[in-house]
């Protein structure tokens, strides 16, 4: 019986990465973000496909992430968000991997660790101006960036900060961390004495504020399809990849007849339940049972029942005729409908990125 299968066409990020290059002066750099396994897309393939079509730059979570980066992209420039250990310094070095200094503390044990090494380590520093996450205080920034850019063994060559929040019914929120960002840069170029690499959108900020784009944005769900439905937004893209499963049974109960754990849904007349070959193992939400929905077909068909560990029931309705062996497609189009991660993610009350990077790793993707 085959398993569920993800189905990845990297021509979609083609587009999308022209539909984004075309919108953006020159200038502006990209740095895709591909963490989290290119948000479930599957890391590997889709740095390669995006190194082919001239991205330059990516961004990751962890080394282990930049690390396979470097292996598909060996000219390009990977910017690693998280946290570096004075371990790591070496290898990133020898990876030209460029580390996010987010605290003073951590910028003078990476600065230390590459003194021992005999080596200066390029990075870019975060400012936290409002996100309240990872960055600097902008308290004493200009100290802070003086001693930073004092230290042997660091090389200071861009500054970044992350939004909290874009929202064009409350625009003030986005340009409060605008204003004290560039207030940032002045105060750290000032104490570099230098200009340095400034990159502040990522893909909501990308889509209503093209005067941000300053040298860089950093783009993620943007180049994956999502976040470019909105009225007045600058850029549109589509989803590109698609999840699919197949009926393991089909089989005709009576009204009435409990289905799945704890009996949470009953048949309300003789209908058709299928059991389709996926589960919570392999990413499909929990939050979707009773009232989720995957297309057979061409047409929805609810997800009735508790979610469990490998299978989903589905009820396929009086009399449907479907047979076992059939393909279900949880996300993406079939026949004429399409479901896709953000309207998947509304029904479970999470969000796109959740639903894209909760598939399993060890779900079977294939490349076209």
């Amino acid at each position: 019986m085959k398993r569920c299968r993800v189905e990845v066409q990297v021509s979609g990020l083609a587009r999308n990465i022209h539909a984004l290059r075309d919108a953006l002066k020159p200038s502006t750099e990209i740095i895709f973000v591909v963490k989290s396994n290119a948000y479930g897309h599957g890391l590997g393939p889709v740095v390669a496909e995006a190194a082919a079509q001239g991205i330059r730059w990516f961004a990751v979570a962890y080394l282990h992430e930049a690390l396979e980066v470097r292996r598909h992209a060996p000219d390009a420039g990977i910017l690693l968000l998280g946290a570096i250990e004075a371990g790591d310094v070496s290898q990133a070095l020898a990876h030209r991997i460029t580390p996010v200094v987010m605290s003073l503390r951590q910028g003078l044990m990476l600065a230390e660790a590459a003194r021992a090494s005999r080596i200066v380590l390029p990075v870019h520093v975060k400012i936290d101006t409002g996100m309240g996450r990872l960055g600097l205080s902008t308290d004493n920034l200009n100290r802070k960036i003086q001693r930073l850019s004092s230290e042997e063994g660091l090389h200071l060559e861009g500054l970044c900060s992350h939004f909290a929040t874009v929202e064009p019914r409350r625009p003030e929120l986005a340009r409060t961390q605008y204003e004290r960002f560039m207030a940032a840069v002045d105060v750290a170029e000032a104490a570099c004495g230098r200009r340095l690499m400034r990159h502040l959108s990522s893909s909501r900020a990308i889509q209503f504020h093209e005067e941000w784009d300053l040298d860089a944005i950093r783009p993620g769900i943007l180049l994956y399809g999502y976040g470019s439905s909105e009225l007045g937004m600058r850029i549109r893209t589509r989803p590109w990849l698609t999840w699919k499963a197949y009926l393991m049974q089909v089989k005709t109960v009576a009204a009435g007849v409990p289905v799945g754990y704890y009996s949470s849904y009953r048949t309300e007349c003789e209908t058709d339940i299928g059991t389709i070959s996926v589960g919570y193992a392999d990413g499909f939400l929990r939050s979707l049972s009773n009232r989720g929905f995957v297309l057979v077909r061409g047409t929805r068909r609810p997800v009735v029942g508790r979610i469990s560990m490998n299978w989903v029931t589905l009820d396929l309705g009086p009399n449907s005729g479907i047979l076992e062996g059939e393909e279900v497609v949880i996300i993406g189009r079939q026949g004429g409908d399409e479901l896709w991660a953000d309207e998947i993610a509304g029904w479970a009350g999470t969000i796109a990125y959740e639903t894209l990077t909760a598939i399993s790793q060890d779900v079977e993707r294939a490349y076209g």
